[in-house]
C-alpha cells in the first residue's frame, strides 16, 4: 500500500479520464483548422470581397471604352384642331391622332480625361491586391484563433486530469480520516475538515468543466457547425523553440497584412492626387449614333415624315474656374499623401511593438516550462511522503492539505506556461503571415 497505493490512484484517475475522453471522437488541429478553412463565415465574406474587388479590375469600370445605348420614344396624342387658313378658309380637325416615334443607338466614347482614367485603373489594381491581403490576413486570423482554443482546451484537459487525481487524493485523506476517527485517534473535526476538501476539489472540478464544455462550443463556433458537437483533443501543447527575434521582425516587414495594408493605402493615396489633378486637363470626347424618325401629324402641313440616318461630333470641356475647389481638392490630396505615410510608420512602430512584446511572453513562456517540470515532478514526490506520514499521523491535515496544493499548483503552472508559449508562437506567426500546419 503506502506510495504505491497512491501513485495506482493517480494512474487510474488519469486513464479513466482518457478513457471517458474517448467516448468522443478525437478531433486532431489538422482536422479543425480544415474544417474551418472550408466551413468559416468571415472567410467566406472576406473571399467574396476579394473577388468584388478582383471583378472590378476592367478597362471598362476604369473608362477607357466607349458606352453604347440604344434608346426608343413613343409619343401619342389625340387633338381637336381648328385652323384658319390667311386665305379664310377653315380647316377643322376632330380627334387626330398624332405620333412621334424615335428609336436608335447612341455611342459616347471619352477619349482623354486628363489621364484619369489611367489613374483609376492602377486603383482598381491596388484595390485587387487590397482584398487579397485582407482575405490572406482573415485567413491566418481565423487559423490561429481554431489553434488557439485547440491548445486551450489541450491545456484545460490536463487540469481536469489533476483535479482529478487531487479528488482522488482528497478521497485518501477522507478514508484515512474516518479510520482514525473509529479508532479514537482523531475528533470528528478533522473528519469534517476532509469532507470540506473533498467537496472543494469536486466544486473546482465542475467549474473547469464547465469552461472546458465552453470552450469546445467556441471551436465548434469558429468550424460552424452544430456547437453541441462533441468530440475529444489531442493531448500534447509541442512549442516551437527556434523562433529568432530579428527574423521575425524582417519577415513582418514584408509580410505583415496590416504593414503591406498601409504600403497599399500610401499608393493609393498618390494615385487620389492623380485623380484630382486631372481635372486640370480638358475632357475630349465622341459622340455618335444611327437613328430612325417617323411621325405623324394629320393637322401639319406633312402628314408623314420618316427619317433615319448617321449623328457624329466631339465634345470637348476644361474647368476654367470652380471658385477655388480645384486647389482645395488638390491641397487635400496631400495632405492624404501625408496622413498616408504616417500610418506606414504607425503601423511599422505598433507591429514590431507587438512582436517585441509576445516574444517576451514566448521567452518567459519557454523558461516556465523548464521550471514547471522539475517543480511538478518535485510537488509529486513531496505529495506522496506527506500522504504517507499523514497515514502515519506523523503530520497535520493542513500539511496534507498544502502538500496537495502545491502539488495543483505547479501542475497548473505548468499547463499555463505551456499554452502562454504556444499561445505567443502562434501570434508571432499570425503577425508574419506564416502559420503553417504541417
Amino acid at each position: 500500500m503506502k506510495i504505491k497505493y497512491l501513485i495506482g490512484l493517480i494512474f487510474c484517475c488519469t486513464a479513466f479520464t482518457n478513457a471517458t475522453a474517448q467516448d468522443a471522437p478525437v478531433l486532431t488541429l489538422r482536422d479543425a483548422v480544415e474544417i474551418a478553412l472550408k466551413n468559416n463565415y468571415n472567410i467566406k465574406l472576406s473571399q467574396n470581397n476579394a473577388a468584388i474587388s478582383g471583378n472590378n479590375v476592367t478597362l471598362g469600370n476604369a473608362g477607357f471604352l466607349p458606352t453604347v445605348t440604344g434608346n426608343l420614344t413613343q409619343n401619342s396624342s389625340i387633338q381637336t384642331t381648328k385652323q384658319t387658313r390667311s386665305d379664310g378658309t377653315v380647316n377643322d380637325i376632330k380627334n387626330a391622332h398624332n405620333s412621334n416615334l424615335n428609336y436608335g443607338v447612341n455611342l459616347n466614347w471619352t477619349i482623354f480625361d486628363g489621364f484619369a482614367m489611367f489613374a483609376t485603373y492602377d486603383q482598381l489594381k491596388q484595390l485587387d491586391k487590397l482584398g487579397a491581403i485582407r482575405l490572406q490576413d482573415t485567413i491566418q486570423s481565423t487559423v490561429a484563433n481554431v489553434i488557439n482554443t485547440y491548445y486551450n482546451l489541450i491545456s484545460q484537459n490536463e487540469q481536469i486530469k489533476a483535479l482529478h487525481g487531487a479528488i482522488d487524493i482528497s478521497r485518501t485523506q477522507l478514508r484515512y480520516s474516518n479510520d482514525k476517527f473509529t479508532v479514537g485517534r482523531v475528533s470528528r473535526l478533522e473528519v469534517y475538515n476532509a469532507q470540506v476538501n473533498l467537496n472543494t476539489d469536486t466544486a473546482a472540478l465542475i467549474v473547469q468543466l464547465q469552461q472546458f464544455k465552453s470552450s469546445k462550443i467556441q471551436l465548434n463556433q469558429l468550424l460552424v457547425r452544430d456547437l453541441q458537437t462533441d468530440f475529444s483533443v489531442g493531448d500534447t501543447i509541442v512549442v516551437d523553440r527556434s523562433l529568432i527575434l530579428g527574423d521575425i521582425i524582417s519577415k513582418a516587414q514584408t509580410q505583415n497584412p496590416g504593414i503591406l495594408s498601409s504600403q497599399i493605402n500610401k499608393r493609393l493615396a498618390d494615385i487620389n492626387l492623380k485623380q484630382v489633378r486631372s481635372t486640370r486637363y480638358p475632357v475630349v470626347g465622341l459622340t455618335s449614333g444611327y437613328t430612325f424618325t417617323k411621325n405623324k401629324t394629320p393637322a401639319g402641313f406633312t402628314l408623314q415624315q420618316n427619317a433615319h440616318g448617321f449623328a457624329y461630333g466631339v465634345v470637348a470641356s476644361i474647368n476654367i474656374f470652380d471658385g477655388l475647389n480645384q486647389w482645395r481638392r488638390e491641397r487635400n490630396a496631400k495632405l492624404q499623401i501625408d496622413n498616408a505615410d504616417i500610418d506606414y510608420k504607425k503601423t511599422m512602430l505598433e507591429v514590431e511593438a507587438q512582436i517585441s512584446n509576445f516574444y517576451v511572453s514566448y521567452l518567459s513562456g519557454l523558461d516556465l516550462i523548464k521550471i514547471g517540470q522539475s517543480n511538478v515532478e518535485l510537488a509529486r514526490k513531496n505529495l506522496e511522503i506527506s500522504l504517507e506520514k499523514y497515514r502515519l499521523g506523523n503530520i497535520t491535515p493542513l500539511e496534507i492539505r498544502e502538500a496537495q496544493r502545491n502539488y495543483l499548483d505547479a501542475q497548473s503552472t505548468f499547463f499555463s506556461a505551456q499554452y502562454q508559449s504556444k499561445m505567443a508562437e502562434v501570434t508571432l506567426k499570425q503577425i508574419t503571415n506564416s502559420i503553417n500546419i504541417q
